[in-house]
């Protein structure tokens, strides 16, 4: 599935990358991982903060284009560039999932960004239906 609410941005020679947005499987959506891309502006944030919120917006964008909300989502994993950013995720993300219960399960890891200037990235999977 591919959602226009959410980032698809070329590769700088132009072409697509190879994956979808979302997939489903039965009730099951599995969203690839959603980065820090405005799709409206293709505009990065350069704020920790400000990036998670977008991450968690582009992730619900696409449960959305499947049926879904925040509400369904069951799983998350989570990839933060620098450990140092752990207690300012946890805070946005719980601002974010505020009124979900329960909470999704979730995995947290440090690791190293595909693009540059990215400081978090998460994919989910939700039940949609």
């Amino acid at each position: 599935m591919r959602t226009d609410a959410a980032p698809f941005i070329p590769f700088p020679d132009g072409t697509e990358p190879p994956l979808s947005q979302g997939v489903r499987s039965g009730p099951y959506l599995f969203t690839s991982g959603q980065g820090p891309l405005d799709p409206a502006t293709g505009d990065m944030p350069a704020d920790f903060a400000a990036q998670t919120q977008q991450v968690l917006a582009n992730v619900e964008a696409v449960v959305a284009a499947a049926g879904g909300d925040r509400h369904s989502i069951v799983r998350c994993t989570c990839y933060l560039a620098d450990r140092a950013h752990f207690g300012d995720f946890n805070r946005v993300y719980r601002d974010f999932f505020a009124g979900c219960s329960p909470l999704p399960a979730r995995t947290t890891v440090v690791v190293r960004p595909v693009r540059e200037g990215v400081l978090v990235e998460v994919d989910a999977v939700a039940v949609v239906g």
